[in-house]
């Protein structure tokens, strides 16, 4: 895929060469047929035929993540609870 996104880029390239140094062209023309030719399709061509990637890396992401916490969250519907170890007492010391 990338290399004809570069074989794409290398020809609108010279385009814009051919342009800015033509008799009647500008590097003003030059610069705008790159970009109205070369860079914005190409980028778009890039990002959409990246998407099933994306997608794939993002659900690979997600089954690591649930794998990880122990499958199945918490569905109980109750709040967490404190520890129930006697090493926090309820009540605090008045100092005086």
């Amino acid at each position: 895929m990338y290399l004809i996104v570069i074989a794409w880029l290398y020809v609108t390239l010279l385009m814009g060469l051919a342009e800015a140094f033509s008799t009647q062209g500008t590097v003003l023309g030059a610069i705008i047929t790159f970009l109205l030719y070369g860079a914005l399709p190409m980028s778009l061509v890039v990002y959409l035929m990246g998407t099933p990637l994306r997608r794939k890396e993002r659900l690979r992401k997600a089954a690591q993540e649930s794998a990880a916490s122990g499958g199945e969250p918490d569905t109980s519907g109750h709040a967490a609870g404190l520890p129930q170890s006697g090493a926090v007492s309820p009540v605090r010391k008045e100092s005086d």
